[in-house]
């Protein structure tokens, strides 16, 4: 095996990639003040973001759900990588060569984990097939693209390639470059055959990498070139490691940063209406792959969105049946954004690629800004079905429209919705319809489904700061932030962990005791345990949470190196007054115990002992009267 990475080196891998940038590859963030940054946690659902980045510190916490850590910490829970795996994703990135404790430079491979090699194989294998596209058997390919509109630096700029016709040729050149019978099969690139050996699963075909939202290749959909090619129309990486269709968007690596620039995001059906759309410079659509939209495809597009008011999802369908049946599946997740949806359908029922071919990219764009509100194209739909010839037609479909347009949690849009609803129905009397509504909306309030004022489909709470989860959830000792000697030790450690030289040398004087949390004693222990923190240079805090006993202390290191301090100058002076406040709690408790002590004292005690009682009971009075009096300088 590989060994153990080298300690230097796993160093400079966690110096070399900036924590916001990795971190960034997943979630928008933005500024959350004290030169930290925020967004909402890729590790669990929330409607505002509690999850912080600080990027001087190179850590991260979530004040929600507690996960915290380093950059090797993020790669490996984001993307459930071992820690070894996570080094050398990031050694990658950062171009710099592992050494291994045993066996030298990896020049091997048996020690790689699994992951990182199936990400190597589809990194290998998206530019063989991207190779081949340029070859005599791949004119089939190049016309395909050609007929709809994509030429050569089109194909290169979505890594388009094609999949020779013979059995065993990707097989073959990947065995060349190292990879063994095992990876290719559990990677999906290969498959068994009735000989048992390994054979390609995609032959002749146009191919399309699909990459994660970091940019890695994991996995591949391919098209159907061929009249004798039994396969389906469209063959897609079966499930792997690496792979999982329903996590994974068509395009998300080129359109992140537009999405979360312009706070929309435009999903379509396949990857030529992706191709069509970028090209039109509509750069910030997306499709599934090979599945319907659903649950894990809105959290990849929130952590992107943020969640704000102005946020906007364009969902693109064809105006076939199909189209609109996946129009309404995406409606039933509407509420799970907290952004307007939207619904377009191009002219005679084409797809984005097909409008390009037939009207330009002009109309690509005009298709997208001619966008209609999802749940308004749902209403039309339920109300298209009943006759409204009738008054039994109508009154049936109020009955079924109705809870729809309870449904908004924005009450302004809800109050027109159904005055709109009214009118496609025909009825009269609005007032009947929008007091049903608001009938409906009421009896789901009192059913605990409290509407919040948003916009569109209506989902934007304000932003509430972090709060402090249930001792349950800490997996610690509560702590109680209304007490201010709590807050004050707090604010101490924070210091403490991020600005050292402003509480050194005093702070490492300063016994665990003086901490009355036992979770800020645990911190305290530790940072004495790495050294102290006149000892803050710049692997400081790495050192501070290796020396945390478990999990708990560590998390509790990296929330507190991440929390802002509560000052708007963070000097010597707030230093001094934080230094002295639990110092001087520390003291008057002594004097308490000290006091108590005395009144217990038996009178027939041997006089020395009063003496030393009511010496340390002298000595401490003074400490404290002085620190009352000269503030830090009387420590």
């Amino acid at each position: 095996m590989a060994g153990r990475i080298n300690d230097d080196d796993v160093k400079a891998v966690r110096d070399a990639v900036p924590i916001d940038a990795v971190v960034s590859e997943y979630l928008q963030l933005r500024n959350a003040g004290g030169g930290n940054l925020k967004g909402l946690c890729p590790f669990h659902d929330e409607k505002s973001p509690s999850f912080q980045v600080s990027p001087s510190k190179g850590f991260y916490h979530c004040f929600g759900c507690q996960a915290g850590g380093d950059t090797l910490d993020f790669i490996m829970k984001i993307d459930h990588l071992s820690f070894s795996e996570a080094v050398e994703r990031l050694a990658g990135q950062a171009g710099i060569t592992l050494r291994y404790e045993e066996g030298g430079y990896t020049a091997g491979t048996s020690g790689r984990g699994e992951r990182i090699r199936l990400v190597e194989a589809h990194k290998a294998a998206a530019l063989f097939y991207a190779e081949q596209l340029g070859g005599a058997e791949a004119e089939i390919a190049r016309r395909f693209l050609a007929e709809r509109g994509f030429d050569q630096a089109a194909a290169e700029h979505f890594g388009v390639g094609y999949s020779p016709a013979g059995w065993d040729h990707l097989t073959r050149f990947l065995r060349g470059k190292g990879f063994s019978d095992k990876e290719l099969i559990l990677s999906g690139l290969a498959q068994d055959s009735r000989s048992g050996k390994p054979i390609d699963r995609f032959r002749g075909r146009l191919m399309w990498p699909i990459r994660d939202i970091s940019g890695e290749v994991v996995g591949f959909g391919a098209r159907k070139l061929r009249d004798d090619d039994n396969g389906p129309k469209y063959l897609n990486t079966p499930e792997t490691a690496i792979y999982k269709k329903s996590q994974v968007l068509y395009g998300i690596d080129l359109a992140k940063k537009e999405i979360a620039k312009t706070s929309r995001a435009v999903v379509v059906e396949g990857y030529t209406d992706v191709m069509a759309c970028h090209l039109a410079g509509v750069t910030t659509a997306i499709a599934t792959c090979g599945t319907a939209f659903g649950g894990d495809h809105i959290k990849i597009l929130r952590r992107l969105l943020m969640d704000n008011a102005t946020a906007e999802v364009i969902f693109t369908f064809d105006g076939d049946a199909a189209g609109q049946k996946a129009a309404l599946r995406a409606f039933e997740d509407d509420q799970k954004f907290a952004a307007e949806t939207s619904i377009t359908i191009a002219p005679g029922g084409m797809d984005p690629c097909d409008l390009r071919l037939a009207q330009g990219d002009a109309a690509v764009s005009g298709l997208v800004d001619a966008r209609t509100p999802l749940f308004e194209f749902a209403l039309r739909h339920i109300v298209a079905r009943h006759n409204l010839e009738n008054p039994a037609g109508r009154a049936a479909a109020l009955a079924e429209a109705a809870p729809v347009v309870a449904s908004i949690k924005d009450l302004s849009i809800q109050h027109e919705s159904a005055v709109q609803l009214a009118g496609m129905l025909g009825i009269l009397d609005e007032q009947f319809v929008v007091k049903r509504v608001a009938q409906l909306a009421r009896w789901a309030r009192e059913r605990g489904n409290q509407p919040q004022q948003g916009r569109g489909g209506g989902r934007a709470p304000q932003e509430a700061p972090p709060a402090q989860p249930p001792a349950a959830d800490r997996g610690g000792p509560a702590l109680n932030l209304r007490s201010p000697a709590h807050r004050t030790e707090r604010e101490l450690l924070k210091l403490a962990l991020q600005r050292p030289a402003l509480v050194s040398p005093a702070f490492d004087a300063y016994g665990i005791d003086e901490f009355t949390a036992p979770p800020y004693a645990a911190v305290r222990q530790a940072i004495q345990d790495a050294g102290g923190a006149a000892q803050g240079t710049e692997d400081y805090l790495v050192r501070v949470r290796e020396a945390a006993p478990n999990d708990s202390v560590r998390a509790m290191v990296t929330e507190l190196a991440v929390e802002a301090i509560h000052a708007k100058t963070v000097d010597e002076v707030y230093a001094g007054v934080q230094l002295v406040q639990v110092r001087l709690r520390a003291v008057d408790r002594r004097v308490l115990e000290i006091q108590g002590a005395m009144t217990r004292l038996s009178p027939q005690a041997p006089p020395e002992q009063h003496a030393a009682i009511q010496q340390e009971l002298w000595v401490l009075q003074q400490y404290g009267q002085r620190l009352r009096n000269r503030g830090a300088e009387g420590l």
